[in-house]
């Protein structure tokens, strides 16, 4: 080996001895404590917050934050925006507390993700909203002028994200939304709040593609999980819900101009005590154009004491006065298969639609649904303007024709 060949090898050695960590690309933890969180559960520490997210969003290798075990920190409004120079692991230990007074909150989200890919939120914490004296001021039901309060979780323009194992309690808005996001896996996830807490929806998902959930116990005061116009590709298993509204499409159909919604799938899930189980809802209302929810599947899902088990409502409105016009929302391919438990309500089965755009190719297949304990089991459907099919079992008898084959088939998606 030549002296000059050996140098050289000395110098690269040297060289890369002498590379900062961050250019490795190694894992590093950023805890919020090291940035002056304090962890007496009331002082504000939003700004030690941002000062670890900031750093930890520049480090070129695998970035966790960490909200320590056994803290209770105090936040105020907080966005964490990327786009970041590595992985992002968020990971909730420890408790986060939201102010009480829902006046002093600087924007519309308590928590809010934006540009980040590659992110994992986790940890076996709680994210405690604290909304139960915010609640008296969202209850549209009384006021339709209610305001908006804030949503203790929000994505906004996420891709590839992993959201698992947290606890969600008391959020003053929804609990968590999803919006422009793409390809992210929710799992393990608790939320609660009581059911007759206003808006307190679990999941909302508008505008979104990929998106699954799974494994979660969701109670609230509004719907377990919403899937809202452009919506496309959400797959919904292993979750108990309840109270709350039940798992929902729409509401569609208000804003004039929405996006087509598609490709819903809902398996293996238990809806206990909701005022409704499965349902899509859209407005009778006024739209600027006609637009499409298709291609859902409904599957394996037992309803325990659920007032509307099975529903579409093409005349939703839920705070008066409503002008009732036909519902411009064209609802096709929409499959009910193996749902089985108890009605609270004499009409199990509920299939409204617009007589101006009647549902098509609706399939009920091996239902059965009785009204609730206590009664004399006997419950019945109701269908107008829907075209479609009934297969195998049928209790309450079914409202559509029932023959075989059917013209569209569970299996569209896979």
């Amino acid at each position: 080996m030549s002296l000059t060949f050996f140098l050289c090898w000395v110098c690269l050695l040297m060289s890369l001895l002498q590379c900062p960590v961050e250019s490795q690309g190694r894992p590093k933890f950023f805890n919020v404590m090291e940035y002056g969180a304090i962890a007496d559960g009331t002082t504000d520490s939003s700004e030690a917050f941002l000062k670890a997210w900031k750093e930890a969003c520049e480090w070129k290798g695998r970035a966790t934050f960490v909200v320590p075990l056994g803290k209770i920190f105090m936040v105020n409004s907080i966005m964490f925006e990327g786009s970041c120079k590595g992985q992002m692991v968020f990971l909730i230990r420890g408790i986060l507390k939201a102010p009480t007074d829902p006046s002093k909150f600087l924007t519309e989200n308590w928590i809010n993700f934006r540009y980040v890919d590659n992110l994992t939120v986790s940890g076996d914490g709680t994210l405690d909203g604290q909304g139960k004296v915010a609640w008296p001021y969202n209850d549209c039901r009384k006021n339709p002028h209610c305001p908006a309060l804030p949503v203790t979780m929000r994505f906004d323009f996420v891709r590839n994200a992993r959201v698992h194992h947290l606890r969600s309690i008391d959020s003053k808005g929804a609990h968590f939304i999803i919006f422009g996001c793409q390809d992210m896996n929710i799992s393990n996830i608790n939320i609660s709040a009581p059911g007759d807490s206003p808006n307190t929806d679990g999941i909302k998902i508008g505008s979104s593609q990929r998106i699954g959930i799974a494994h979660s116990n969701i109670a609230t005061g509004d719907d377990c999980i919403a899937m809202l116009p452009g919506t496309r590709e959400v797959n919904i298993s292993d979750v108990v819900c309840g109270p709350g509204h039940g798992i929902s499409i729409g509401s569609l159909g208000k804003s004039g101009d929405e996006d087509v919604l598609s490709g819903i799938v809902v398996k293996n899930c238990t809806i206990r005590g909701t005022s409704d189980g499965v349902r899509i809802k859209t407005w009778a209302y006024p739209m600027l154009k006609d637009t499409e929810a298709s291609n859902f599947v409904y599957e394996d899902i037992f309803m325990d004491n659920v007032s509307n088990p099975i529903i579409i409502d093409q005349q939703y409105c839920p705070v008066p006065p409503c002008k009732f016009v036909p519902s411009r929302v064209q609802i096709s391919n929409v499959t009910y298969k193996n749902i089985w438990g108890s009605s609270g309500s004499k009409v199990a089965v509920t299939l409204r639609c617009s007589w101006k755009r009647p549902c098509n190719n609706v399939v009920l297949e091996d239902i059965d649904l009785s009204y609730g304990s206590g009664y004399d089991g006997n419950a019945t459907a109701l269908c107008s303007h829907v075209n479609g099919h009934a297969l195998g079992k049928q209790n309450p008898p079914s409202c559509l024709q029932s023959n075989w084959p059917p013209p569209f088939s569970s299996k569209f998606l896979g």
